[in-house]
């Protein structure tokens, strides 16, 4: 019998997942449960809003997702209008692709000030995603601080320090792009507890700081060593070689030849962050490293800034009635198998790390797990007993074709350059499709 399969979660780890299903099992049934209305996670509501090539993997997706066997359940929240339970009896399959939404916390005094944000919230609040459109950041200040050394806070720098003309090519909503555009913005300080060997950049987005028309990288070349040690593996030696060739382009620069400046600070790692109730600056304590470790070597300086971001690392929520590893903020699996019947791809199974593509072997793993477990085929109903139970409920359910009907209307509205203008309220998507029948 068919086997029937319920993914929870539409980022690239779940599509990933329905991909390699449909290419590994005879005619599944593959059902998407999103959240919002809107597909595609991460893609649309984490990837750079200046990155419009990194998301036409939307357009790899989308086939999957109007493939034979497979249906997206947009506007369905798992917990609220159908549990995690009754998934499991109602589908064979129960696949988690929920990601590592939450921000991991910065723990140090002060940091609860107003003007510190985690990643996931400001770049949730840039992007459009319904969760974060309320935040609304003081961006009326001189000088920022980004917290991190990975793609995200470089994402997150060079949003702040873009020239209005390239904003104006992204898909940044009003809101944030007016509030970026009127910011008194000179200086973000990019800075990690580790030397640049140990940092997480690709190099493709750290060379991105070099084209930008209005903002200079700077980087102190005493921090920057003269060669990469023998004893790091290939990869890691390659990508770190690369990155310090780039630093050194930075270094060259003349911080002054611009009106804003990017500043990659290393070896630096925060103590405090200072002021009143809002932030005036930040404490940070040098550093040196040790056995791949950070160490504090007490001499400390101070940042004068309105605004800290922390992008120090993502990771998911615990899942009621399923065991949590909190170390590692992930639901503890083997291979991605948690029971029988249930499964993880993505962050949610490793934790938040590698690029989108670091997920399709999870898909195929999840896969093989299926065919092993299942060699007689399915036994339950699956999507005719979804449908019912959320028609039962009076829940809106948005389909893929509802969705495609939202991005026609968004990319409509958009104003050239800007490739679409982004639904950023549940209400007003559901309003939109209720209105056009």
């Amino acid at each position: 019998m068919t086997i029937t399969v319920a993914i929870i979660g539409s980022g690239p780890a779940g599509f990933y997942a329905a991909d390699a299903i449909v290419k590994s099992v005879d005619n599944p049934v593959i059902d998407i449960i999103e959240r919002l209305p809107t597909p595609y996670g991460l893609i649309r509501g984490g990837v750079a809003p200046d990155h419009q090539t990194t998301k036409k993997v939307a357009k790899k997706f989308e086939k999957t997702a109007l493939g034979d066997g497979i249906q997206y359940f947009g506007n369905v929240e798992v917990g609220r209008d159908v549990t995690l339970d009754e998934l499991r009896e109602i589908y064979d399959v129960v696949i988690l692709a929920v990601g590592a939404p939450a921000d991991r916390v910065l723990s140090i005094p002060g940091s609860d000030k107003i003007g510190v944000h985690g990643s996931a919230a400001f770049v949730g609040w840039y992007n459009g995603h319904p969760d974060f459109v309320e935040l609304d950041p003081d961006l009326n200040v001189e000088a920022a601080v980004v917290i991190g050394n990975g793609n995200v806070a470089l994402d997150i720098a060079r949003v702040l320090v873009r020239s209005n003309s390239g904003r104006a090519r992204t898909d940044l909503p009003p809101y944030a792009r007016g509030a970026m555009d009127t910011s008194p913005i000179k200086d973000v300080h990019v800075l990690g507890r580790r030397g640049p060997l140990e940092a997480k950049f690709t190099n493709v987005e750290l060379r991105e700081m070099l084209e930008l028309t209005e903002a200079a990288p700077v980087v102190d070349a005493s921090h920057l060593p003269g060669s990469v040690p023998d004893d790091m593996d290939d990869r890691e030696r390659r990508l770190a070689e690369r990155n310090l060739e780039t630093l050194r382009a930075f270094s060259e620069r003349d911080p002054n030849s611009m009106p804003k400046r990017a500043h990659f600070g290393f070896y630096a790692m925060p103590v405090e962050i200072l002021g009143g109730e809002r932030v005036e600056g930040i404490r940070i304590e040098r550093t040196k490293v040790e056995g791949g470790n950070a160490v504090g070597t007490g001499e400390t300086f101070d940042i004068p800034c309105g605004l800290v971001v922390a992008a120090i690392g993502y990771r998911a929520d615990p899942i009621p009635g399923l065991p949590y590893d909190e170390k590692r903020g992930i639901i503890p699996n083997d291979a991605g198998k948690i029971d029988g019947g249930l499964y993880a791809v993505g962050w949610i199974k490793r934790g938040p790390s590698g690029v989108i593509s670091s997920s399709r072997p999870d898909g195929a793993e999840v896969a093989e797990h299926i065919v092993r477990d299942f060699p007689s085929g399915g036994s339950k109903p699956g999507r005719d007993a979804l449908s019912g139970l959320l028609d039962e409920r009076g829940v809106r359910v948005v389909h893929f074709e509802d969705w495609k009907r939202l991005e026609t209307e968004e990319e409509a509205r958009a104003a050239q350059p800007q490739p679409r203008e982004k639904f950023t309220a549940i209400d007003d998507m559901i309003d939109h499709l209720e209105e056009r029948g």
